[in-house]
């Protein structure tokens, strides 16, 4: 099963100024989280940003929130917990019409929103906190859930690499930045594939 551009949403927990300066490998965590940011938009992919407790520990990364489409200020560990499910699944779509004037054979069965994007790409930190929590929680609520471990980062590697195989064991995927990257490219043939390569080099 590969990632597919077009299902795809990228999530970004908690890449916050006070805290990223406290977290094992963090320029590098950060800097593959920028990397992710930039293809997404490059390639339409939708980027959601996470901030716990942004009062007490700073906005996340200018660059990283920059390139995000909206950021969600939260006190509880998980997004999902703060309405981020609401935000990665689109409203269905009302029936027009009266549909109780129609005989029931005739009447149209509900639809997937034509812009329904299931799979969740999502990176973060700490890793056996907020992102673990929120990535839990997706994975509850039948999202297919893509954990790019190198974008990923706790206070300590233990804390982090116990966070990946709970998630391995919970059904997400693990994945690394240049998988996601050259999965969502698909082609050297797609128009955007220069660009990401400057990027990556």
């Amino acid at each position: 099963m590969l990632l597919d551009a077009t299902e795809s949403q990228l999530v970004l927990v908690d890449y916050q100024e006070r805290l990223m300066p406290a977290i094992h490998d963090g320029p590098a965590v950060l800097a593959n989280a920028r990397r992710l940011a930039q293809v997404a938009n490059m390639l339409d992919v939708p980027v959601w940003g996470t901030e716990q407790n942004p009062s007490r520990l700073g906005q996340n990364d200018a660059a990283l929130r920059a390139l995000c489409r909206k950021t969600l200020a939260k006190m509880h560990f998980s997004a999902a917990d703060e309405g981020l499910g609401e935000w990665l699944r689109p409203p269905a779509k009302p029936q027009g019409g009266n549909a109780r004037s129609l005989p029931r054979h005739l009447q149209k069965p509900p639809q997937q929103p034509a812009d329904e994007r299931p799979a969740i790409v999502i990176a973060g930190c700490e890793a056996h906190v907020c992102l673990l929590q929120t990535a839990l929680q997706l994975v509850e609520d039948e999202f297919e859930v893509w954990v790019v471990t190198d974008a990923c980062g706790s206070r300590t590697e233990r804390n982090r690499d116990a966070a990946f195989d709970r998630l391995a064991g919970a059904g997400a995927e693990l994945v690394t930045t240049e998988m996601v990257i050259f999965e969502w490219l698909g082609s050297c043939e797609n128009p955007a594939f220069k660009d990401v390569l400057a990027l990556i080099k």
